[in-house]
C-alpha cells in the first residue's frame, strides 16, 4: 500500500478533505484537513476516517494508522 493510493481514496469518501499522508507499507500517518470533520468530537472524527479504510485493516494492507485532525485555519496556522 502506498501513502499516494491512501490520500487519493480518502479525499475521494471525505468530501472538502485534504489528507496529507506520510507512512508506506503498512504503517499511515495521516494529517486530516477538513473544517467539517474538525467540528466533530474526536472519536467521531476517527469513525469517519475508520469506516474508509476498515476493508484495508481487516485484509491487513493497512496495520496502523494514526491521525490528527485540523480545520483549514489551524492548519494554515501552522507553519
Amino acid at each position: 500500500m502506498q501513502a499516494v493510493e491512501v490520500k487519493s481514496f480518502l479525499e475521494a469518501k471525505l468530501p472538502n478533505t485534504k489528507v496529507e499522508v506520510e507512512g508506506e507499507g503498512c504503517n499511515f500517518q495521516l494529517n486530516v484537513i477538513s473544517d467539517e470533520l474538525a467540528a466533530l468530537s474526536p472519536v467521531k472524527r476517527q469513525q469517519q476516517v475508520y469506516a474508509h479504510l476498515n476493508p484495508w485493516i481487516t485484509d491487513g494492507s493497512i496495520h496502523a494508522v494514526t491521525m490528527k485532525f485540523f480545520s483549514s485555519t489551524a492548519w494554515a496556522e501552522r507553519t
